[in-house]
């Protein structure tokens, strides 16, 4: 699966309370961005450069964490853990594998390693990679050059590949309770309960029985899906669509509204553009008419009998 840099993904049946943020999958979080909870996963944690989680992390496999980035509780991982030139752990740290760590590394209540210990004075990457194309090129072998100059080229595009549950915090973002703030879109996947309030430059979709506690705000669209409840108010420059049987304990504030006939609102509404009702049997209907118009139907039925 391909992703966007821009946008926070929030992957199926991720749960926050107070203080704590559990999830399944990896977890990245972007370069210079705030976390003001805990992070629990059962996949691996990255976190990126000048970063500040204020609670533990725990995985049962590797954590990475960057130059000059913050954690404000402990670490447990039951893989290898990499730590960043000038990290700072407030608490303890605790590993079943390797520790490897970078110069001026802190941790201020000691640590446990069942496996090796490496401490090093990394070489910057851009000088490494400098050093071996010049030895390549002095060993005349141009035709690896060119395969490795076309791999940098190939990684910095505008999206990058990534497994298939995870959780992506983008560069320069927060998240807390009182206050998150995300530069790009905000994609909230099935069961999840978030809490906090949001405020965010681009889109918002949320899917089917997701649960969020707090006010939502976009420069963008706003996508509410199935059976999704939000305690708090919406607001929008773009257009807010509300599906079948959601549930809206707040006001409503967009340039148009749209809105399913099955929804539940306790609040008010106001849209520039006006409010229009949607019947989801009627759009139903309509769209089976479009597909029998275009054999789908048939299609489907005989993929279903060889499958």
């Amino acid at each position: 699966m391909a992703f966007d840099r821009k946008t926070l993904v929030i992957p199926d049946k991720t749960l926050f309370d107070e203080a704590l943020i559990m999830t399944k999958g990896d977890v990245v979080i972007g370069d210079r961005s705030l976390v003001r909870f805990s992070v629990h996963t059962d996949g691996r944690i990255f976190v990126g450069e000048h970063a500040i989680i204020d609670g533990n992390l725990n995985s049962p496999q590797d954590v990475r964490v960057d130059i000059f980035s913050s954690i404000g509780g402990n670490v447990q991982s039951g893989g290898n853990v990499y730590l960043g030139e000038k990290t700072k752990i407030k608490g303890a740290l605790s590993l079943r594998g390797d520790l490897d760590v970078g110069d001026s590394v802190e941790i201020e209540k000691g640590f446990e390693a069942k496996g090796w210990i490496n401490i090093r004075n990394p070489v910057p990457m851009v000088i490494y990679i400098f050093v071996y194309l010049l030895q390549l090129l002095k060993m005349g072998r141009s035709e690896e050059i060119e395969r490795i100059l076309e791999e940098l080229e190939q990684n910095d595009g505008d999206t990058i590949p990534i497994s298939e549950s995870f959780l992506f915090l983008p560069n320069n973002s927060i998240i807390s309770i009182s206050n998150s703030k995300v530069e790009g879109n905000l994609q909230v996947g099935k069961e999840c309960k978030l809490l906090g309030n949001y405020d965010v430059q681009g889109n918002i979709s949320i899917e089917e029985k997701s649960e969020i506690f707090g006010t939502l705000k976009a420069t963008g669209n706003i996508y509410v899906g199935k059976k999704v409840k939000i305690h708090g108010n919406i607001t929008s420059l773009g257009i807010v669509n509300i599906t079948e049987q959601a549930d809206i304990v707040g006001n409503i504030s967009a340039e148009e509204i749209s809105l399913s006939k099955t929804a539940s609102i306790q609040g008010t509404f106001h849209a520039k553009k006006g409010v229009s009702f949607v019947d989801s049997l009627k759009e139903q209907a309509t769209e089976k008419v479009k597909r029998f118009e275009n054999d789908v139907d048939v299609a489907d039925e005989v993929k279903e009998l060889l499958e």
